[in-house]
Formats: structure tokens, sequence, C-alpha cells
């Protein structure tokens, strides 16, 4: 229909451009009037014997006062119609945005201007850190684990012969803009006694998604679209590992699932085939951030597998960005029994081969007592920050308040981004243009999460 269309009855859109040409015609009419033009000569002539009529004389006074009257009236109308034009347009494509639209340009520009931020990791702790970068920037990259071989993953890993989704699906979902919705969505998992039993919905659609596309990268790609994901997801290979462990008693033991129900003391963590290429998305996120986080997450089966990778491992240490370690606040039992920060920054740098890090984010808030009584059955205790025996490493430390309100002892996904908020403001990662409103808008990003999530 081409532009006839415009004038179809219903779009809510030729009442305001009809007010706005009125308005461009008023305040017309009120320049000729005020700056007395010949052209109206008639209704000059007009307002002169009204003036004449009530005064008694001529002037051209009550011709600048109509003037004026019309010039302002005719400018408001323009602005009235402008901005109900593009209330009726900005509603029409995004009818479902919270907030005001000055409010959402705004953030949506400065997400969009974000530091580039990439962030290596798997499992639980990488989804809870995501769900607060998502508020920072829009140029977030997770490079996602892939070693996983438990649960509704590692049945589709062995059917369809594909990586395992299942920390891709928890990045995500962490990073959609329609979080609370599509998490309900792609976390649930079938019951019963079918052959979808224990199968997460998330999971059948990313693997029906990369057979659709033709691989798995185009078929993240997709997933991100359907999701409106603020970001990047990413595996560190696009190979098929086994993690490996070597133990301090000398045995080897394969398999994510079966690391931390060993029991053992784990010496070495590595993959299975040891050659296994990084994907090139992975590295070119890591050659290109501002800021590189590792963590949070267990220790030996979430973070160091994406360093064991040997491709990632190097442009880890290539990479210019701030580099950033997010410890745990509680220990895993199978994994990290008795260590306090000290031990996992120096796990990671013995699995990188050098010092590498910049900072290290440690939690200094102590644990209630009713919180730590669940835990300590399960063998899990607090990590202690270790702030002195870290910084002899050269590293700078950022202690923290970083605990959850709720009844599981774990990283709060919006103190954490806060805490990030205010290192990379004072490290002016975003260039000179760092002002107060770079600020600003991130903390009103956090805001509203926080009001999200109470609703």
């Amino acid at each position: 229909m081409g532009w006839i269309s415009w004038f179809c009855p219903g779009i809510n859109i030729k009442r305001w451009l009809l007010l706005f040409a009125l308005g461009v015609l008023l305040a017309a009419l009120g320049l000729a009037f005020f700056f007395n033009y010949q052209i109206m000569g008639k209704a000059e002539e007009l307002l002169f014997q009204m003036e004449y009529f009530t005064t008694g004389r001529y002037s051209n006074r009550l011709l600048m006062a109509v003037g004026l009257a019309l010039l302002l009236g005719g400018f408001a109308l323009m602005v009235y119609g402008t901005r109900r034009l593009i209330f009726s347009v900005v509603n029409a494509l995004i009818p479902d945005k919270n907030g005001s639209l000055m409010e959402n340009i705004f953030i949506q520009r400065k997400l969009t201007h974000g530091p580039a931020i990439t962030v290596l990791g798997g499992g639980t702790g990488l989804s809870t850190l995501l769900r607060g970068m998502k508020y920072i920037t829009n140029n977030c990259t997770a490079v996602v684990t892939t070693g996983d071989d438990g649960g509704s993953s590692g049945r589709l890993r062995k059917e369809l012969g594909i990586i395992p989704p299942g920390d891709l699906r928890n990045c995500l979902t962490a990073l959609a803009d329609r979080e609370p919705l599509m998490e309900r969505l792609m976390q649930y998992r079938f019951t019963g006694e079918s052959p979808l039993a224990g199968h997460c919905f998330g999971n059948l659609f990313i693997a029906a998604m990369a057979e659709a596309e033709g691989g798995m990268e185009a078929g993240l790609n997709a997933t991100s679209q359907i999701l409106k994901v603020r970001g990047r997801v990413v595996p560190s290979t696009l190979a098929d590992i086994q993690l490996q462990a070597q133990m301090t008693d000398g045995t080897v033991v394969t398999g994510e699932s079966e690391i931390s129900h060993a029991n053992k003391r784990i010496r070495k963590i590595g993959i299975v085939p040891e050659d296994a290429p990084a994907a090139g998305a992975a590295v070119e996120a890591i050659m290109k951030a501002d800021v590189l986080i590792l963590g949070p997450g267990s220790l030996y089966t979430s973070v160091m597998p994406n360093l064991a990778v040997e491709g990632i491992r190097r442009a880890v240490i290539a990479s210019k960005a701030v580099k950033i370690y997010i410890c745990n606040v509680m220990t895993q039992p199978g994994e990290t029994d008795g260590f306090g920060a000290y031990q996992h920054v120096r796990a990671l740098l013995d699995c990188v081969g050098r010092q590498f890090l910049d900072y290290a984010v440690v939690n200094d808030q102590e644990i209630p007592y009713e919180k730590l009584k669940l835990y300590q059955e399960e063998g899990s205790m607090p990590v202690t920050p270790d702030v002195n025996k870290i910084r002899n490493l050269g590293i700078t430390v950022v202690p923290a308040h970083l605990i959850s309100k709720n009844d599981l002892v774990r990283h709060d996904p919006r103190k954490l981004a806060r805490t990030l908020i205010a290192l990379i403001y004072r490290l002016r990662l975003f260039g000179r243009g760092v002002q107060f409103f770079d600020y600003f808008f991130m903390k009103q990003g956090l805001d509203r999460m926080n009001k999200n999530k109470a609703s």
C-alpha cells in the first residue's frame, strides 16, 4: 500500500500530524502579525479598527499581542503534537516498556555504549553475575564452559552429539530482556515417565535451534534474537570435551559429574582431548574486552575448564583488558574444602601459569548462623577474604558485602553489579566521557532490577 497506508483509520497518527500542521500554521500567522507583514492586510485592518474602537487611537500593539499569542499557541501545539506522535509510534512498537520514554531512550543509549565486558565461567555463579551485568552494558559476552555431562544436558549430548546446552541456557535466560517470563519457560522441566521426563524445555529449544540453523553458534545467535538477549553467549569450545581431574593421591577422575563426588583433593584440572580448539567468537570477545571477569562459580568445574582450553588461556594472557576474579562466598564440598579466597586465587594462577589478575573481589560480609547451619551439614564453609595474602601476590583486593538476603548463601546480583560499577567508574573504563550520568543510569537500572524482582 505504500504511503497510502498512513491514511488508514485507527493508527492514531494522523490526528497528531494534523495538530502539528495546525501548530505550524498558527506559528506562521503569529510571526506575520508580530512582525507586521503586509501580506496580512485585511486582518491588520480589522485589528486596527478594533483597537481604534476600544482605545480611540491607532497603534500596532494589539497586532503584536495577537501575533505573540498565535506564535506561542502554535509552538505549544507543535510540541504537543510531536510528543503525542512519538508516543503513538513508540507504544505501537514497544507497548510493554516500563518507565518514561526519555528514561528508556537514555538508558538504552547508555547501555549500547557501555564497556565491553567478557565473563568466563559456568553454572549458577555465572548466570547470577549476568543478571546484574545486563543493567550495566549491552556489550557483555559470556564465555561458557562445555564440560557438563549430567542431567538433561548429558542426555542430549549423548543422543544428539551436541555440546551440553544447560549452562548456555542459564546464561541466555539471565541476559534475556524479559527475564521473569522467559525464565519460567526456559527452566521448565518435564516430569512423569515419558521420554521427555527430566529434560528442560530450554535445553530442547537450544538443541532444536542448533539443528535448524546448522550449528550451535548459529543456533545460539538465533535463540538470542528470540529472547532479546542483552549481549552474547558463546561456548569456550565447540569440541566434544570431557573434564579430567588429577587428584593429589595420583588418581585421575574423568567427567564433571564424577569429579565433585570423588571426595578427593584436586591437584590439576584438564580436558580431553587436550588440543580442543577454542571457539573463534570466544577468543574475539576476550581480545576486544575492556573488562575480563572470571567467576563466580565452581572453581574447578566451571571457571578453570575455560582456561584449560589452550586458545582461551593464551587469549586471557594476551588480552589488555582489566582482569577481575570474583571469589565464591562458600566452599564447595568435593572441590574446594577448606579453601579461603587466597587458595582460590592461587589455584587460578597455577592453572594459567602466571600472575595475570588485576583485581580480586571478595566477600567480607558476615553470614548469619541460621543460614550457616544448613551448609555446615553438607561440609560447606564461608570463604575467608584473606585480603593481605592476596595483596602480597600483587593483586588489588576489593572487599564488599555481597551476600544475598534469601535463604541460600550466594552472591546477590544487584550488590555484585554495584561493586563492579564502582570499580569500572573509578577506573574510567568508559573513556574520557565518564560523568555523573554514566554512573547514575547504571544505578537506575539496578534499582529497576530490584523493583522487578520484588514484584
